[in-house]
């Protein structure tokens, strides 16, 4: 028997995580499905915001790098994120972009592996990986070369010449989740290190790097961690690689003694070596009010209801849509899927431009993929259904069909 809405109005009231919703701001009358993308704004970041611009800023000036902890905030950060991913205190640190980190961290690990040439990485990752890998190693010129493998292939890529395995743990388009434990194990069993992408699973589902004996993890803020456009990304170095693995972009924020201002670059021996330069407190700040949050919730739970936010949506889209030129990609299994689903449509851009003007806040990627992400911290049950209904009416009345929404923009 199929559900109605009422009986999704007695989950979301059964729901233990709806009381969060209240804690983020989102547009009366909004059905935000992008969570994966960015973030909605924690409540509290303004007031966090101002704080940091009006007082720690604007009052207390340079002094507050000490009495407001600036300097140590990127550390402060990192152990609280540290709770969210199975890593300890000490593990992880903030800095830079994903890009950056992606090149710090395969750098490091290249280094510690200098008698093998081969990286593997999926093709169909999010390009900034590739690139980046791409253009460190031809930096370095020393004969390292990448080996593209999809997903059923990458265990066979990873052979004895594998330096590195660097790939994102849930897939950006797909919504593919891979199997951490078992892909790092075959990596250290041919003696290869391994780098996660954690862009899109930081957040979204329980990960547990020290469980899995990862050597290196990256990952963003912006997106399920709800730490604002452009929030730093942060890093993940295992403890026994610390003082070992060196990354090469040796600014002094990661010198031993950054305000002994030596001439020559001494390293740090722990997870500050990965720190470059001066971050950007007032967006640091911000983060912090996301984590905050995230710290007050039970992350099992949010896997739970992030299951079961997908599996509603891919059910009434089967239900409701069936016959229309709709192809789910995202993997039905739970153990394979992140918190996201994933259409394939030929007419996938304006039927995304026609949902967003009716209310419900997708996006798209090239070149036929509608993507819907569930943020279980503000996303509910009776969401989806409307959102559904909302997809229903365009694509019964071919709304989708007008010029205007078939005029790409610079972002989609």
């Amino acid at each position: 028997m199929s559900l109605t809405r009422d009986d999704l109005k007695a989950l979301d009231k059964a729901d233990p995580l709806a009381k969060f919703a209240d804690e983020f701001h989102l547009p009366d009358g909004m059905i935000y499905l992008d969570g994966n993308s960015l973030g909605a704004m924690p409540k509290a970041a303004k007031a966090r915001a101002l704080e940091v611009i009006e007082q720690e800023w604007g009052e207390d000036l340079i002094k507050s790098w000490n009495k407001a902890g600036w300097f140590e905030l990127v550390e402060k950060l990192g152990n609280k994120t540290a709770k969210l991913l199975g890593a300890n205190d000490g593990e992880v640190i903030y800095a830079d972009a994903t890009g950056l980190n992606v090149y710090k961290l395969v750098a490091a690990a290249l280094d510690l592996r200098k008698d093998k040439k081969k990286i593997v990485m999926e093709g169909s990752n999010f390009p900034t990986n590739n690139y980046m890998v791409q253009g460190l190693i031809k930096q370095l010129d020393r004969g390292h070369e990448i080996t593209f493998a999809e997903d059923g292939e990458i265990m066979d890529a990873i052979t004895d010449d594998v330096a590195v395995v660097c790939l994102t743990h849930v897939h950006y388009k797909t919504g593919h989740l891979h199997d951490m434990a078992a892909i790092t194990k075959k990596a250290h069993d041919v003696g290869a290190l391994v780098v996660w992408d954690l862009c899109h699973s930081a957040g979204a589902l329980p990960v547990d790097l020290n469980g899995c004996n990862v050597d290196f993890a990256l990952g963003c803020t912006y997106k399920y961690l709800n730490g604002g456009p452009g929030s730093q990304s942060f890093m993940f170095v295992a403890k026994r690689h610390q003082g070992v693995a060196m990354q090469p972009l040796t600014g002094w924020w990661g010198h031993d003694l950054p305000f002994g201002f030596e001439r020559d670059y001494r390293p740090r021996k722990d997870i500050r070596q990965f720190s470059t330069g001066t971050e950007p407190i007032v967006s640091l700040a911000m983060s912090e009010v996301g984590l905050d949050i995230f710290l007050r919730a039970d992350m099992n739970e949010i896997r739970k209801k992030s299951l079961k936010l997908c599996d509603l949506y891919i059910q009434l889209i089967e239900e409701r849509l069936d016959g229309y030129d709709f192809e789910i990609v995202t993997p039905r299994e739970h153990d394979k899927r992140g918190s996201q689903v994933s259409i394939s449509s030929k007419n996938g851009f304006p039927i995304m431009q026609a949902v967003i003007d009716a209310g419900v806040i997708g996006d798209f990627r090239a070149p036929d993929i509608m993507r819907f992400g569930f943020t279980p911290l503000y996303v509910s049950y009776v969401n989806v259904w409307d959102a559904v209904e909302r997809l229903v009416q365009i694509m019964e009345t071919n709304a989708w069909d007008k010029p205007e929404f078939k005029q790409v923009g610079t972002v989609t």
